[in-house]
């Protein structure tokens, strides 16, 4: 399959768009890459596939999955941001990349660079000038190879769980 970057994906591999009905595979997805990173959140798991069930009907939240042999091994998420106009963009559109995740098995086979380059199309399609996302220290020089650069983001979180 020829992507919008110009690339194929290896061969038995095949990118598809998400629908409501993949909600608990991204769930799962999203629960295993917290838990590969050593974070997890029984309760943010349990609340998170509502909510991403509802994101993806209204197409707040668009996902891209690869399967193998009939089964999904990958996949990631590009959530759409009301935004106010900025000096750095006066579009009221941005988008937020999340939930990549490769299968163990399915690792170093360019896969979440074909999720992330497709956020990237999408993005581009709808006229979103700014993509962002948190990246863990593993997804970090993906990113980076693809343009990604650090911001001066700070947090303050109250009350919760730390």
């Amino acid at each position: 399959m020829t992507l919008p970057s110009g690339r194929t994906l290896p061969s038995g591999y095949v990118l598809r768009p998400a629908t409501v009905a993949d909600a608990d595979t991204i769930t799962a997805q999203r629960e295993a890459m917290f838990s590969e990173m050593g974070v997890g959140n029984a309760e943010a798991i349990a609340n998170f596939r509502p909510w991403v069930e509802a994101r993806l009907a209204s197409e707040h939240y668009l996902a891209w999955l690869i399967e193998h042999g009939g089964e999904v091994v990958a996949g990631a998420g590009l959530m759409l941001l009301d935004w106010p106009p900025h000096f750095s963009d006066p579009n009221p559109l941005r988008g937020y990349l999340l939930n990549v995740y490769v299968g163990p098995q399915h690792r170093g086979r360019g896969l979440a660079r074909t999720l992330t380059q497709a956020a990237m199309s999408e993005s581009a399609r709808r006229g979103i000038r700014v993509l962002s996302l948190h990246a863990s220290k593993f997804g970090r020089p993906l990113y980076e190879g693809l343009g990604f650069v650090p911001t001066n983001e700070m947090w303050l979180k109250s009350g919760g769980p730390a």
